[in-house]
C-alpha cells in the first residue's frame, strides 16, 4: 500500500548519553553543529538540515548500527577525515579510513566513533 504522504527531511533524533552537555560540546567542536536549545538532562545540536538532542541515559550505540551524513565531494571528505584525526576522534579502519560504503558501492565514505561509541560515517555520494 502507498502511504499518502512523503516524508522529508530529518527533523531531529534522539540518543541517550552519559553526559549530554559533553556530547554536545563535541558535535559542536567536531562535527561543526550549533546549540539549537537545551532542556532538563538535554541538549539539542544540529545544523539546517539536522537535529540531535542528547538526553541523559545509558547509551545504546548498538540500537542504530550507524547514522550517515552526506558531504558533497571527495576533497570535502578528505578534509573531514584530517579534521576528524586532528581532534583525535577513532576512525573505523586506521591508515584505510575512506572506502566504499559496501563492496561494489560507488559511494565513498568513512566511520567514525563518539565518546558513547555511537559509530556514524560522512559519505559522498558516487564518490567513486
Amino acid at each position: 500500500m502507498k502511504a499518502p504522504f512523503t516524508i522529508g527531511t530529518v527533523g531531529h533524533f534522539g540518543l541517550a548519553v552519559r553526559n549530554p552537555r559533553r556530547s554536545a560540546q563535541w558535535f559542536m567542536r567536531v562535527l561543526g553543529l550549533r546549540k539549537e536549545f537545551e532542556f532538563e538532562d538535554g541538549v539539542a545540536v544540529g545544523n539546517d538540515n539536522v537535529t540531535i538532542v542528547f538526553m541523559k541515559g545509558k547509551p545504546s550505540p548498538e540500537t542504530i548500527g550507524h547514522m550517515s551524513f552526506h558531504l558533497p565531494s571527495m576533497a570535502v571528505l578528505r578534509k573531514a577525515l584530517t579534521h576528524l584525526k586532528k581532534h583525535k576522534v577513532k576512525i573505523e579502519d586506521p591508515g584505510d579510513e575512506i572506502g566504499p560504503e559496501a563492496p561494489g558501492s560507488p559511494h565513498m565514505g568513512l566511520w567514525f566513533y563518539d565518546a558513547d561509541g555511537y559509530r556514524w560515517e560522512l559519505s559522498v555520494q558516487g564518490g567513486r
